[in-house]
């Protein structure tokens, strides 16, 4: 009888390992199709109870830059069918305070969503997102045939989370580049040239950069960047759609009772607080 239950021990040891070393396995392996479908159905039940990427919380979870591009727009599909739409993308990870910063060099490619599209002087709820932090950067809205039309700055508004034990590209970009929002101006803007420069003010704290183009010095750098990314995955930038060109300010975490305003040459051209 001894003997008997030995054996069934033995067995059950066994068959846990096998298990343990198949969901290593399954974690580790290139993801399959039917695998992105499942994560990025996770990814954004995660996103919208302000847990973003839980998934990168398992040390053994592995992915490479292409398959976190195809979960980044399988979670942009699922967002359509459920009735948003894409407002345009963003280009990240570029200026070198955002490398100093997370040790890491892109530029990468988050979507833009028409939901998470505030107003000028809008209040946002710290509540409403994970770890508010924002950037000031400058963006372009695109006509037909992907012509640049309006030159305007934003305050880009990110959930400031990342869950692997070292920062990694794939992680950024299977979380949308960590994008959770655009506060865009209502007032035009005008003479915008090489020498222009975009301040970041939190409360009473300023940082500028007169590099208010990341990409070889002009906005069309980052959109051709943009555009070759996108047509490697069957994507491509539309008339009306914004693009956030990048900056090579940091990024900065905001809490509550805090004031964020973007100037361009000294002039006041977006605001929001924080509540």
């Amino acid at each position: 009888e001894m003997c008997i239950r030995d054996s069934n021990y033995g067995a059950w040891f066994i068959l846990i390992l096998l298990m343990k070393n198949f969901m290593k396995n399954f974690l580790t392996r290139k993801l399959l199709p039917d695998d992105i479908d499942l994560l990025a159905r996770q990814q954004l039940h995660d996103y919208k109870n302000r847990r973003p990427g839980n998934c990168f919380a398992d040390p053994d979870f592995e992915m490479d830059i292409q398959s976190a591009y195809k979960l980044q727009d399988a979670v942009a599909k699922l967002r359509q069918e459920e009735g948003d739409t894409v407002a345009g993308y963003k280009i990240g990870c570029i200026g070198g305070d955002i490398k100093t910063q997370f040790g890491i060099e892109g530029p990468v490619r988050g979507t833009l969503f028409l939901s998470e599209l505030f107003r000028d002087g809008e209040g946002l709820n710290s509540e409403s997102f994970a770890n508010l932090a924002v950037e000031a950067e400058m963006a372009f809205s695109l006509l037909d045939g992907g012509q640049i039309d309006r030159i305007f700055p934003v305050i880009e508004l990110h959930n400031l989370v990342f869950r692997g034990l070292k920062k990694s590209l794939p992680e950024l970009i299977a979380n949308n580049c960590i994008n959770a929002g655009v506060v865009v101006p209502t007032n035009e803007v005008e003479n915008v040239t090489e020498a222009s420069e975009i301040t970041l003010q939190i409360n009473e704290q300023r940082y500028s950069t007169n590099e208010i183009w990341p990409i070889n010095n002009t906005p069309n750098g980052s959109l051709g960047w943009l555009q070759k990314n996108l047509k490697s995955y069957a994507l491509s930038a539309k008339s009306g759609h914004m693009v956030l060109a990048g900056t090579s300010l940091g990024l900065y975490p905001v809490k509550a009772g805090d004031t964020v305003t973007v100037f361009l040459n000294g002039k006041a051209m977006v605001k929001c607080n924080v509540h």
